[in-house]
């Protein structure tokens, strides 16, 4: 038996209404297929996350399929629907059930969100790459839930030993060749067994440079480097041995997403460079200089024109070629509920304009309930102006 069920099985547990979809040419990704907007020499994604938390879209198949018709009528063509958060997925997982016994997040028992949520894109002609959303993280302010409770030997450590906590969220060990073998093999299993465009990771494909002085990574640093791990985290020789391991796994990804289908593609969506690299060891720099991603799309979360404004033209002018450009679609900020944030309609217009003036004609935007705010204020702007 192969270690992914096989996509019949993945058919057989959605029923009647995938065959059918699947015998009307809904197959994986092929370069006739792609729409422009995803090549990247024609570059024009215009992208949304769907994501979980503070969001109802994958509770039901009738918000799923309203959704895509919202979308695809305001003018989008890709959608990033989450599949991993919380230590669970939003789809059945073989390997899941083998490793932890819980198959799929409860909140979707008897479901299959992805598997209904790529049969509603498809019929309104939206491209789908799942969204690995939590990456290496474990959980949020649980402690490590039941991921480190069932295998605690893969936390990852800060320099006193202690459990690594940024933000609340508490982290696998992102550079411990286990760990990136469990979510490899995750999003390897959506590529292989959904008819998806590619698969996504987050800003979570990452470490805080807190990290890394776990004993087996400790070890690993001892017998390469000859030294000891420096207690400083950011000591320039440790911070970028740490980030070379996570650019590995970044390249291991990319080479096994094409080893399945050369049409599949790799997006990831950093914190801003060189911010990620210091504070999370993300070398998307090196990622795009070795032709690791297809897609890029940089967390450019600014609330203001001018701060938005300052990372393209520091993507622009001093870390990418014009040739590189081409694969970049900001991610833009429209709604935190935390802090009861909205971003306004002009806003938004004109750092699109200004995507636009630079040579960016993509961007992907957080999140889809944010679009529904004020009556669909930000989607009737998106409508009637550079989406329509």
């Amino acid at each position: 038996m192969p270690f992914f069920p096989s996509f019949q099985s993945v058919i057989r547990r959605f029923g009647s209404e995938f065959k059918q979809r699947l015998a009307t040419g809904f197959s994986a990704p092929n370069p006739a297929a792609l729409p422009s907007s995803l090549a990247p020499e024609n570059a024009g994604i215009r992208g949304v996350w769907i994501p979980s938390t503070d969001c109802k879209v994958l509770t039901s198949k009738k918000r799923i399929a309203e959704a895509m018709n919202f979308l695809a009528d305001t003018g989008f063509n890709t959608v990033f629907p989450v599949v991993w958060n919380r230590g669970f997925t939003a789809y059945p997982s073989q390997i899941m059930r083998e490793q932890f016994g819980t198959e799929i997040d409860a909140r979707y028992q008897g479901r299959d969100p992805l598997a209904e949520l790529i049969v509603e894109a498809n019929r309104v002609n939206l491209k789908v790459i799942p969204w690995f959303e939590y990456g290496f993280v474990s959980s949020y302010n649980l402690n490590g839930g039941h991921l480190l409770a069932k295998k605690p030997e893969w936390a990852a450590r800060d320099c006193i030993g202690n459990l690594l906590k940024k933000n609340n969220f508490e982290w696998l060990n992102s550079l411990d060749t286990e760990v990136q073998e469990f979510l490899l093999s995750l999003m390897l299993e959506v590529a292989r067994n959904y008819p998806v465009n590619g698969v996504q990771g987050d800003d979570r494909i990452a470490l805080p440079s807190e990290g890394g002085y776990d004993a087996k990574t400790v070890k690993r640093y001892r017998q390469e480097c000859g030294r000891e791990p420096p207690s400083q985290c950011r000591e320039q020789h440790w911070l970028h041995w740490r980030a070379d391991i996570i650019t590995e796994f970044v390249a291991r990804l990319h080479r096994e997403l094409k080893a399945i289908s050369p049409d599949l593609l790799l997006s990831m969506s950093p914190s801003p460079y060189e911010w990620g690299l210091v504070e999370y060891l993300q070398d998307s720099q090196a990622w795009v200089e070795k032709n690791l991603v297809d897609l890029l799309h940089p967390q450019f979360y600014r609330r203001d024109f001018n701060g938005y404004k300052q990372l393209v033209d520091r993507l622009i002018d001093r870390q990418l070629t014009g040739e590189q450009v081409h694969g970049i679609s900001p991610g833009i900020l429209l709604a935190n509920r935390g802090s009861n944030y909205s971003m306004n309609p002009q806003l938004l217009l004109d750092v699109i304009a200004y995507n636009r003036a630079r040579g960016i004609s993509g961007e992907v935007l957080f999140f889809y309930e944010g679009l529904r705010d004020n009556d669909n204020a930000l989607a009737e702007a998106l409508k009637n102006g550079p989406y329509g």
